[in-house]
C-alpha cells in the first residue's frame, strides 16, 4: 500500500488549515489522508482512567472536525484517522515515518505575515526524515486563487509557481525530485532560485583565484545551475523549470522569490545533534517570513 499524507491537528484554525491542505495535496498524489492527533496522557492519581476518558473523547471531537472540513472540501479522498499517545514531537516523528508526507499547521503573527513555530513544530522539522510542509489559516485552496501576473496563480490550473531554494553548493537530489514533482502534479512552472554572494579579500584562501568580476560569477552561477537541472528537466519534459541566480543573502532573496509561489521548497541536512533541534538559518527564515505552505525536505 502506498504511504498516506499525514496531516497533524490540535483543534486550531492552523490545524484545519493545514488538514484541507494535505486533503488537495493527497488528491492530487492519488493517496489516502490520514489525520493523527496526539496528545501526552501522564496519570498522576486514581482518576487518571477518567481523565483518560476525557482525553480520548476531546480528541475523537477535534478529529471529528476535521474530518468535516476536509470532507466539504474534497469528499472523495480516502481518509483515515488515529489518536496517538504521548510527546506531540515524538507522535508525529512517529506518524511521518511511514507517511508520503507530513503536514503541520503554524500560527500566523498578527499584525504581520508569516510564520510562527512552535515548539512542536521545530522539533519535527528539525528530525523528521520524511518532507513536513508548514501552513498558515489563511492559506487558500489552490483553485480558489485568482489568475495573477508572472509567478501568480495560473489561469488554467489555479495554482502558482512552485519555488525551489537551491543551494548549488549542495544540490541534494530529494530536494530537487520533490520540487520537480510538485510542479508536475500541479502543471505549475517550477522556479528554481539560487543566491550567491561575491567573496572578500579575506575569504580567500591560498591559490585562489583572485576576486572575479561580478557579471562572470552571475554567469558561473547561471551555467552551474544549468548543468544541475539538466537531467531534472530530461526526466520531467512537461515541467517548465526557469531559472534564478542572484547576488545577495539567500533568505532574502528566498523569501522574495516565494511571495506569489503556491509552494516553496527548501532542503533541511539532517545532522547527528539530537539534543537541540536546528534547521539551518535559510529554512529558518523561509519557515517563518514566507506567506505560502513551506515543504522542507530532509536530506543526507
Amino acid at each position: 500500500m502506498l504511504p498516506p499524507v499525514v496531516a497533524g491537528v490540535d483543534g486550531s484554525v492552523q490545524s484545519l488549515a493545514a488538514a484541507e491542505w494535505a486533503a488537495r495535496e493527497a488528491a492530487l498524489r492519488g493517496r489516502a489522508l490520514r489525520l493523527v492527533h496526539a496528545w501526552n496522557w501522564q496519570p498522576r492519581s486514581s482518576e487518571g482512567e477518567g481523565e483518560h476518558a476525557v482525553q480520548r473523547y476531546l480528541g475523537r471531537r477535534i478529529l471529528r472536525q476535521a474530518e468535516d472540513r476536509v470532507r466539504a472540501g474534497c469528499p472523495t479522498v480516502r481518509l483515515t484517522d488515529e489518536q496517538a499517545e504521548g510527546p506531540a514531537t515524538t507522535a508525529l516523528l512517529r506518524a511521518a515515518e511511514q507517511a508520503e508526507l507530513l503536514v503541520l499547521g503554524s500560527r500566523g503573527l498578527s499584525g504581520f505575515t508569516g510564520f510562527l513555530v512552535g515548539s512542536v513544530a521545530l522539533g519535527v522539522v528539525a528530525k523528521a526524515t520524511r518532507p513536513v510542509v508548514l501552513v498558515r489559516a489563511e492559506e487558500q485552496a489552490a483553485g480558489e486563487r485568482p489568475p495573477g501576473a508572472d509567478g501568480g496563480a495560473s489561469a488554467l490550473t489555479g495554482h502558482g509557481d512552485v519555488v525551489l531554494g537551491l543551494d548549488l553548493n549542495d544540490p541534494c537530489d530529494e530536494v530537487i525530485e520533490f520540487a520537480f514533482e510538485a510542479a508536475r502534479l500541479r502543471h505549475a512552472r517550477l522556479r528554481v532560485v539560487h543566491a550567491w554572494q561575491t567573496p572578500s579579500a579575506i575569504s580567500l584562501g591560498p591559490g585562489d583565484v583572485g576576486l572575479v568580476d561580478e557579471v562572470l560569477q552571475g554567469q558561473e552561477w547561471q551555467g552551474f545551475m544549468s548543468a544541475v537541472l539538466q537531467t531534472w528537466r530530461d526526466k520531467y519534459p512537461g515541467t517548465t523549470a526557469l531559472e534564478t541566480v542572484a547576488e545577495g543573502r539567500a533568505a532574502t532573496t528566498l523569501v522574495r522569490a516565494a511571495s506569489a509561489a503556491s509552494l516553496l521548497v527548501v532542503g533541511h541536512r539532517l545532522t547527528d545533534r539530537p539534543t537541540f533541534p536546528r534547521i539551518g538559518p535559510v529554512t529558518h527564515a523561509a519557515v517563518h517570513r514566507v506567506t505560502c505552505p513551506v515543504a522542507v525536505v530532509p536530506h543526507g
